[in-house]
């Protein structure tokens, strides 16, 4: 099953990703994370990235496309995975269907998260990364409101939306998400 997690920065894409990851024996892609990694390391890449994320915009398509596709090339996701932090955009998941494709793959199940946005933004503050400041979260929160709308337009469209209720503990959270998998997992049954 192949698995896209979509939310605003601080809605626990990450966390939650990760434990349905290990719930499911799939790995998980968390575009964040790479993109992190390649700044660490100096990349040109990540460089490249670095210029973006601290100004609170988003990584360019291209960029992403070719770091995302590179990665599924690999055949990490053959038994399905889970992209955490990709697609961001219309375009972005335009590519990513067209590289599923290619693979015989599709897009199983698009979970969105949702939190308030004065919950976001304390998380995010508490993470206490270089980047989680206030007017670069404010940033980030007000791209992502812009950018991603479209998106979740062109995933609700096709059928694949799952909207799930980021707020309370993350156990309460990982049980939507849970119920949200097995509506989709018997949606697809013959």
């Amino acid at each position: 099953m192949l698995i896209v997690f979509l939310g605003p920065p601080g809605a626990g894409k990450g966390t939650q990703a990760e434990r349905l990851a290990a719930e499911l024996g799939i790995p998980h892609l968390s575009t964040g994370e790479m993109l992190r990694q390649e700044m660490q390391r100096k990349t040109e890449l990540g460089e490249r990235a670095a210029a973006y994320i601290h100004s609170g915009h988003l990584v360019p398509d291209d960029l992403m496309v070719d770091m995302v596709t590179q990665w599924l090339a690999g055949g990490m996701a053959r038994n399905g995975a889970i992209l955490d932090g990709f697609p961001r955009t219309v375009p972005q998941a335009e590519s990513l269907e067209e590289a599923l494709r290619e693979r015989g793959q599709q897009v199983d199940c698009v979970i969105r998260l949702t939190a308030d946005r004065d919950e976001l933004r304390r998380r995010l503050l508490q993470r206490g990364r270089l980047d989680d400041n206030r007017e670069a979260i404010e940033k980030r929160l007000e791209v992502y409101a812009r950018q991603t709308r479209p998106l979740i337009d062109f995933y609700h469209d096709r059928g694949l939306l799952e909207q799930v209720d980021g707020m309370g503990t993350p156990e309460e959270v990982f049980e939507r998400i849970q119920a949200a998998i097995r509506r989709r997992q018997a949606m697809q049954r013959p």
